[in-house]
């Protein structure tokens, strides 16, 4: 669309419409507000990855702790702190994952108490892990949703 606008511009130029401070003067709003649309849409690689795939990772590594203890709690909350500053949607789903880790470890410490809320407590962590599958395959396909039963603790 820049270019085709960029053309026009320049044909109106040659046959004498517009000057050329016209000309450079319009040339510089539609680079200047294509520039402001790239910058606003919120789709700046992050690290190197798009935005897409950098929420969709910020999810997945909560299966991190499986492997190395703490690190699916350390992980998504590093690149959530890293990014939410220069990204809203990093700043929404980081938000997001720490309110559900949070809302969850309570959930489990309480049930886990009694006797009787074990078994509650591993179909918890079951329902947990299929969230987050969830959460990650619509964060890939640039879609938010929230976490069930989650207390919001980060607003």
């Amino acid at each position: 669309m820049k270019y085709e606008d960029l053309k026009i511009l320049d044909e109106l130029r040659e046959k004498g419409s517009i000057s050329e401070e016209e000309y450079q003067r319009e040339k510089e709003k539609i680079l200047n507000d294509q520039e402001n649309i790239l910058s606003n849409t919120g789709k700046k690689p992050l690290f190197g990855l798009e935005e897409n795939t950098y929420l969709m990772l910020m999810h997945l590594t909560q299966f991190a702790g499986a492997i190395v203890p703490l690190a699916g709690f350390i992980i998504p909350i590093l690149m959530w702190t890293t990014n939410k500053d220069t990204n809203a949607n990093v700043d929404k789903h980081g938000k997001n994952i720490l309110n559900c880790m949070i809302s969850y470890a309570i959930y489990a410490v309480v049930l886990c108490i009694t006797v009787i809320g074990i078994p509650v407590a591993v179909v918890l962590g079951l329902l947990y892990a299929v969230f987050v599958v969830i959460a990650t395959v619509k964060a890939n396909n640039g879609e938010y949703w929230k976490y069930p039963f989650t207390i919001q603790f980060i607003k």
